[in-house]
């Protein structure tokens, strides 16, 4: 393993943090995937994200906080609904967007209006934010639009050299990014379907919460986005084994990955490392985390292959 990084014991969190408050580059596990984490409040360590992930400047992070407390210093007319989310969902995968404060950094928020923010659930991630100090601003732990990192070697393999210190904490357990829920306009709408399922938010909302654009920027929402190496083709379960039949004739070295969210993201990796030229996945049921796992699936054909 790389020397940069550390498993997440006490002592390595508290160096951890003091990469943050020096303006450093931090990857840490939270529930749903690695995250690529700098001090919010800090423009040049914001910065340094964007550089490092070969990302859009204008393309939002999520801040991460320790508490919903922390609400009203990085958002401004709060929602009742928010708070009710909040209360019920953090900590946990689930990101709101909502009106941003006013001395919320432009580069967080992609220029907008408006900020997105979490608390995750992963006691170490927590335990970084706590000895920190500070809020993180925090995508995906990866070169821009490829497969996010679900343990520390992923991130390493990405990033190299280009982050500071990777707290291991071990594989994350939900296996895809957070539900990003949009409550800064007159209705909620789902941005990014997550880790949160949408019958979980409707059931407390009680009313729909339904998966549309609304004029708001998010992470992780471009056509193409989570991509691996290889081509990636979407099938009907009952066309699977046809599909999989037809690739072989032609000579190509094709691999079937299971639509399982907790493993979804290492099994696209493992398939690249194997040398993969074509990764077949049965279209999933889209209910519960099926549906994020069907976005993602979308996303990720459109960079490297089609769906059919």
């Amino acid at each position: 393993m790389d020397e940069r990084v550390f498993a997440a014991s006490p002592d390595a969190i508290a160096r951890a943090a003091a990469v943050v408050r020096s303006g450093g580059l931090v990857a840490f596990p939270t529930e749903t995937v690695y995250g690529l984490g700098a001090d919010a409040g800090d423009a040049a360590a914001v910065g340094r994200i964007f550089a490092a992930k070969g990302r859009p400047a204008d393309h939002p992070l999520i801040v991460h906080l320790g508490s919903a407390l922390a609400i009203d210093a990085w958002a401004v007319d709060v929602p009742r609904l928010a708070r009710v989310f909040a209360e019920r969902f953090w900590p946990g995968p689930l990101t709101l967007v909502l009106r941003r404060a006013a001395g919320v950094l432009d580069a967080v928020t992609g220029g907008q209006g408006t900020v997105g923010l979490r608390v995750p659930s992963h006691p170490v991630a927590l335990a970084l934010i706590a000895a920190s100090g500070r809020a993180l601003a925090a995508p995906s732990a990866n070169r821009f639009g490829r497969v996010s990192p679900t343990t520390a070697q992923h991130v390493v393999d990405d990033l190299g050299a280009d982050v500071d210190l990777v707290l291991d904490g071990g594989a994350c357990a939900v296996g895809v990014e957070s539900t990003i829920v949009d409550l800064s306009g007159d209705a909620p709408a789902i941005l990014r379907p997550g880790g949160l399922a949408r019958e979980a938010l409707e059931a407390v909302a009680g009313c729909a919460v339904p998966v549309r654009a609304t004029g708001v920027r998010a992470s992780g929402t471009l056509d193409s986005h989570y991509a691996p190496r290889a081509a990636l083709r979407v099938v009907e379960p009952a066309a699977l084994a046809s599909a999989l039949a037809a690739a072989r004739a032609l000579g190509t070295h094709v691999e079937v990955v299971a639509p399982e969210a907790a493993t979804l993201y290492a099994a696209l990796r493992d398939a690249d490392r194997r040398g993969a030229e074509l990764i077949l996945v049965a279209r999933p049921d889209e209910t519960g985390m099926g549906l994020a796992v069907a976005d993602r699936l979308r996303r990720a054909s459109r960079g490297g292959g089609e769906t059919a």
